[in-house]
């Protein structure tokens, strides 16, 4: 076994759902690392965990080359938990039968249990599973008995509790499952033996000392830091590994919100007391001049991208061994970028800092919180004893206003935005709503509409403010204030910024949607 702290192991299968398997895992304060299916047996060998997660995934187990893993893990004596994919897989080397469904099974389900067991101990005789499957177990694997069956699938859970294997076919990770949380708590507490004592402030030394180990003794880290949580806490880390061979370089990219720049001076510069060497670059109009009438996202972000590394690049001339740029990277990003873990999941969209990075950048990436969540940063921060206000400071992308203006940028369309968004901003503070929210602002769109002021016709854009509730970026619901408050955003919206006439309310959640439009 490994020498750090009790964790899981949770294996790949490409399921869209497995970064909430290791939220679920971590809010149950249990470390756990997400792993793709081919190094499976290096990563159980370092980490010696408690136990194994095998996640979902869209392949089918009869297909040929469907993905698997290192079929010794199942003999190794610690629990393993298939879920969806993940048991089917197990069902099929261990010598049972999948099949495909007779009927696919998707969303809202009724499970009705069988035979409890440790598994499913306090669940409900009947309850609510959330689904997501095709195949089905046709004959459970020798030495397995059912747990729990649904209305559309007659192996909903199953296990071989002396050999402490166990899968689930419905996922117990998502909110839909009711007793989803209880499933897991049993697997982890009962079965694995963990006590659920692990806290993220227990990472601060190992992510310092794993930054020393990376940089050396001699070698210098340039950081972009936008005065977010994120490059925040990336920064104080990164700070308290190097100290003064940290060089962090603040780009005005003429996209940010207002007083965004002199915020981040005020707030990190030389009399701040955080002690960080800040430089600040004014590359708006460079930015601005090479956004010139693009209109496609992806262009739009790696246009961004581009440039950001091309003046990071410029800024490490300055320095003799600046070989390393850091970055507050997060696992959304790189969940939503690419599919890192392996596995065949979608890409949804690119982000400016994932990815894609020339292989002239002459410099290796610094990332130490690329395996954390928001919520996971938030806490670290105050840990860092990182200001309240920077902490609880909402989301704001790498690429700024230009993925809240769809369609081509102009510098007065970008001030109108900046305008309207500086009041959405306001008006929240002044109602008391913005520790209930994850996000809110506005985005300017490229659709011109009639109205009336002062008794003469307008012809002008229209905006939508975007509100959402989330914890983690990786699901999130809208939310529309009380309606005196959403008067004065749209009266004042369409009062004090020119060329907006008309406001609109975004009411979508994630997903289908993503927060930012683009």
């Amino acid at each position: 076994m490994g020498e750090g702290p009790e964790s899981i192991l949770i294996v790949d299968f490409g399921s869209q759902y497995t970064q909430l398997i290791a939220r679920r895992i971590r809010e149950a304060g249990v470390w756990c690392e997400v792993i793709p299916p081919g190094g499976a047996r290096n990563a159980f060998d370092r980490m010696g965990p408690r136990g194994i997660v095998l996640s979902g995934g869209p392949a089918s187990v009869r297909d040929e080359g469907a993905p698997g893993t290192d079929e010794a893990l199942l003999g190794e004596g610690v629990p393993v938990l298939g879920i969806c994919y993940g048991l089917q897989w197990m069902t099929a080397v261990l010598g049972g039968e999948v099949v495909p469904g007779t009927e696919r099974e998707y969303g809202r389900s009724e499970m009705t249990v069988a035979d409890s067991g440790a598994l499913l101990d306090g669940v409900a005789a009947c309850s609510v599973a959330w689904m997501s499957h095709g195949d089905r177990v046709e004959t459970l694997a020798p030495g397995w008995r059912l747990l729990a069956r649904s209305e559309d699938c007659p192996v909903a859970a199953a296990g071989d509790e002396d050999a402490r294997l166990f899968g689930l076919q419905f996922h117990p990770e998502v909110t839909h499952t009711a007793q989803g949380r209880q499933v897991l708590a049993n697997f982890l507490g009962p079965i694995c033996g963990c006590a659920g004592d692990w806290k993220v402030a227990g990472l601060i030394e190992g992510k310092v000392q794993a930054i020393r180990d990376q940089v050396g003794d001699s070698g210098e880290i340039l950081l972009g830091l936008s005065g977010g949580v994120d490059s925040s806490v990336a920064a104080l880390l990164m700070h308290r590994a190097v100290g003064g061979r940290l060089h962090c370089v603040f780009v005005d990219n003429g996209l940010l919100r207002k007083g965004e720049r002199d915020e981040v001076e005020s707030t990190f510069g030389s009399a701040s007391g955080f002690g960080l060497d800040l430089t600040v670059v004014d590359a708006s109009e460079r930015f601005l001049d090479e956004l010139h009438q693009v209109d496609d996202p992806e262009a739009k972000r790696k246009i961004i991208g581009r440039v950001f590394v091309e003046v990071f690049q410029e800024e490490a001339q300055r320095f003799d061994a600046a070989h390393f740029l850091g970055q507050g990277t997060l696992y959304p990003d790189v969940i939503e970028s690419e599919s890192y873990f392996g596995g065949p999941s979608a890409v949804i969209k690119s982000h400016h800092n994932v990815g894609g990075l020339p292989d002239s950048l002459g410099m290796a990436l610094v990332e130490p919180l690329r395996d954390l969540f928001k919520d996971e940063v938030r806490e670290l921060g105050r840990a860092l004893d990182l200001p309240e206000h920077l902490v609880s400071r909402q989301p704001f992308p790498g690429p700024g206003l230009a993925v809240r203006h769809p369609g081509a940028l102009t510098r007065g369309s970008l001030e109108h935005l900046r305008e309207a968004d500086a009041i959405v901003r306001e008006e929240i503070h002044a109602a008391g709503l913005a520790e209930q929210l994850w996000q809110f602002f506005v985005v300017l769109l490229p659709v011109r509409s009639v109205g009336v002021m002062g008794d003469a016709r307008t012809f002008e854009r229209a905006c939508s403010v975007r509100m959402v509730k989330s914890t983690d970026a990786m699901t999130a619901d809208w939310f529309i204030p009380e309606p005196d408050v959403v008067q004065r955003i749209a009266t004042r919206i369409v009062n004090e910024v020119p060329g907006i006439n008309r406001v609109l309310w975004d009411v979508t959640s994630k997903p289908p949607g993503t927060i930012e439009w683009e």
